[in-house]
């Protein structure tokens, strides 16, 4: 036997409906907020990027050429 569904009922599934998608769609909005919050990010992070940051400047500078020069040169100088 098909279930009979009053226009009541389909109104108010309909209602129900709405309100959980409006908070599935907010806790979307809110979890991309986070994910893109990239200063919140960095600074939680800030204690690994800062060494790394350095030695990622340290090398593009040519910073390990120098240093193997200079160790070079002073073990010559012995």
């Amino acid at each position: 036997m098909p279930e009979t569904r009053t226009p009541a009922l389909v109104r108010h599934e309909i209602a129900v409906e709405r309100t959980e998608l409006a908070e599935a769609v907010e806790d979307l909005r809110r979890r991309i907020a986070e994910r893109t919050d990239v200063k919140s990010q960095l600074s939680a992070r800030a204690g690994v990027l800062t060494p790394v940051a350095f030695l990622v400047t340290f090398v593009a500078s040519g910073g390990i050429g120098a240093t193997m020069r200079y160790v070079a040169r002073r073990g010559r100088e012995r």
